[in-house]
């Protein structure tokens, strides 16, 4: 026959230790779980915090560097001052000129060069286009939609029409906008010369992506 005789004293007391021992051990392991999760969480804000907020204040440092300086030696009359001669330095980092969108209410100095560093200061000129005081040329200016000050973050926002203007140590220079285009980002042909004075911005979209380029067109006009 089955042993069915309860169980002494002893076997109860046994087993009330074991399983107080188990819910122990999974009382630990969910809190090193909660733990382990709750680092992640903040490891992401912070680098979330550091993204959108600290590089925004890198950016806006160095233009706060950049600006007084270059505000002073703006040209606000017609071309009294040369411009540079064909083969002049092309320092990264340095002001080109002030870019000024009223649509998107942006008005930020633009620094030579479009590499990791120089973004870093505000929208960057490509060193192998024109330049706006060029008589024919088309301007390139690449900028970033999300983090350090997110220049382009609206730049979908301009209709054609719209005005743009680039204050330069050699004159100032209004554009019209004519058109925007989404491509793929090995699609360099928005970046070619033109006979005629022209300006293009570019920058990734969608926002967060670098998986297409989004680009808007301009021409240069008189006033």
């Amino acid at each position: 026959m089955e042993d069915v005789r309860p169980w002494s004293e002893n076997s109860l007391t046994d087993l009330q230790k074991a399983m107080r021992t188990r819910r122990q051990r999974q009382g630990r392991a969910l809190r090193i779980i909660g733990i382990v999760f709750l680092t992640a969480a903040l490891a992401i804000g912070g680098y979330l915090a550091w993204l959108f907020f600290g590089t925004t204040i890198t950016t806006n440092r160095a233009q706060g560097q950049l600006r007084p300086g270059f505000e002073k030696s703006v040209n606000t009359k017609d071309a009294s001052k040369a411009p540079p001669a064909e083969h002049v330095v092309k320092v990264p980092g340095k002001a080109v000129a002030i870019l000024v969108i009223p649509r998107m209410d942006l008005n930020m100095v633009v620094v030579e060069g479009t590499d990791t560093e120089s973004l870093k200061k505000g929208p960057g000129h490509y060193s192998d286009t024109a330049y706006p005081w060029d008589p024919h040329g088309r301007v390139g200016i690449a900028g970033h939609r999300t983090t350090y000050g997110a220049p382009f973050w609206s730049l979908e926002k301009l209709l054609e029409g719209d005005r743009i203007t680039l204050k330069t140590e050699y004159g100032i220079y209004n554009y019209r906008v004519t058109r925007s285009l989404i491509i793929k980002p090995s699609e360099n042909w928005v970046l070619e010369q033109t006979n005629a004075p022209r300006l293009v911005l570019t920058t990734c979209n969608p926002r967060f992506s670098a998986a297409q380029r989004l680009i808007v067109f301009a021409e240069r006009v008189n006033g």
